[in-house]
């Protein structure tokens, strides 16, 4: 059973900007924060943003006034816009709970190509 249905990469250049969301099913969205995470060719897959269920975000600090990450708790579903997108933010894409909560396992992700 599918958990975790990441959509909304693709390729773009510097300086532009993109929408990312995640469907989650219900138990999952329900148990509390969400985050996306993201890993790039090479590196360790890291945290770029999380937000509580009442909605109180964190960001990475190379994500910081960038990007915003956002919930619909009806939908069960989490956003993550990206703007001023930089080469460096180029990486697979993923959501899950935040760490602290215990992630489930992982969807296929979205592709965020930058150029330059």
């Amino acid at each position: 059973q599918v958990q975790l249905v990441e959509s909304g990469g693709g390729l773009v250049q510097a300086g532009g900007s993109l929408r990312l969301s995640c469907v989650v099913s219900g138990t999952i969205f329900s148990r509390g924060a969400m985050a996306w995470y993201r890993q790039a060719p090479g590196k360790q897959r890291e945290l770029v943003a999380a937000i509580t269920r009442g909605g109180w975000p964190n960001y990475a600090e190379s994500v910081k006034g960038r990007f915003t990450i956002s919930r619909d708790n009806a939908k069960n579903t989490v956003y993550l816009q990206m703007s001023s997108l930089k080469p460096e933010d180029t990486a697979i894409y993923y959501c899950n709970l935040d760490r602290t909560v215990g992630t489930v396992t992982w969807g296929q992700g979205t592709q965020v190509t930058v150029s330059s």
